[in-house]
């Protein structure tokens, strides 16, 4: 057989998949993109750049989640194709970027538009902004119990699998199971709806008090909340993408781990990159002026939580 046909043959399924969360994801898309287009909508026709900041602010978040829902179904259905050796896992880390970039030009042109009108403010109709906000708040706490109730079931279900593999010694790494793209999503919504809280008060303010002033600013914080989600996103999605996590918790152990190899054994290389939300790959070279085989290296480096595929490979000292 040529080596351009040789096939991936081992196990391309890092991550197990969450049905629950693919499914409360999906629910939390539909939601949100009609609350996100209700309040822009209204935003624009009552005037409220507090209700439209509050409005794409949701929009970013939605990009995210739905990336998170198309990310599931991406990796199941692509699970089994040759062309990813190291699963799917990065087609969602590829459009968080993406969605970083795009919310970053968001964040710009809402700073623009809420100067704008703090200088040349029009009639706002606080009443019915204010409506409109309420019903987003409602959606973001219904979407925050919908995540959380996803959230709960995979861990319980996790958790019940888990118990009959690992003994007590092992329940400190239990948190490197969770599924860390469904907790974000849950963020997400939590942080619209803080922002749908302070859309309420700005514009309550400004109507009760006639501060029409609060309804731009609440534009600008929405616009530097948007745009420093974005900023830790691309910053977070972009360490993935290049592989720069060689300084992480687990690298620090598998080197522990790998001290504990004889006098006559020296590590010449370790390369250590992530293959899904918690699983890494890795692969160590050793010079060995001793007889060493990869069984013992692989023994050392006994059930280290995350590491799911290793290769290693002995030269003689």
């Amino acid at each position: 057989m040529s080596p351009d046909t040789l096939p991936c043959t081992h196990n391309r399924q890092f991550d197990g998949g969450n049905q629950a969360a693919q499914r409360g994801t999906l629910a939390v898309v539909i939601l949100t993109t009609i609350t996100m287009v209700v309040e822009i909508v209204a935003g624009l026709w009552f005037n409220s750049m507090a209700l439209l900041a509050d409005g794409w602010h949701m929009s970013s978040h939605a990009l995210a989640i739905g990336a998170s829902a198309l990310a599931y179904a991406a990796a199941r259905r692509l699970a089994k194709d040759p062309r990813f050796c190291f699963g799917t896992w990065k087609i969602e880390v590829l459009a968080g970027f993406s969605n970083g970039v795009f919310l970053l030009l968001v964040a710009a042109l809402m700073v623009i538009a809420s100067f704008e009108r703090l200088f040349n403010p029009g009639e706002i109709r606080f009443v019915e902004a204010i409506v409109v906000a309420v019903i987003g708040l409602a959606v973001n706490v219904g979407s925050a119990l919908i995540l959380g109730h996803a959230h709960h079931d995979h861990d319980h279900d996790h958790d019940h699998d888990h118990d009959h593999d690992h003994d007590h010694q092992h329940d400190h790494s239990h948190g490197h199971h969770h599924d860390l793209n469904l907790r974000s999503a849950y963020l997400h919504v939590l942080a619209d709806a803080l922002t749908s809280v302070l859309a309420i008060a700005a514009l309550v303010g400004g109507w009760l008090l006639g501060w029409g002033w609060l309804d731009p600013l609440m534009g600008i914080v929405g616009a530097v909340l948007v745009g420093s989600w974005a900023l830790g996103l691309m910053r977070d999605s972009g360490l993935v993408l290049l592989d720069a996590e060689l300084d992480g918790p687990l690298s620090r152990q598998l080197r522990q781990r790998l001290q504990q190899l004889p006098d006559s054994a020296k590590v010449d290389d370790l390369h250590l990159w992530r293959v899904g939300r918690n699983q890494y790959a890795a692969i160590i070279a050793i010079t060995s002026s001793a007889p060493l085989t990869a069984a013992e290296v692989r023994a050392l480096l006994g059930e280290l939580t995350g590491l799911s595929h290793v290769t290693v490979e002995i030269g003689q000292g």
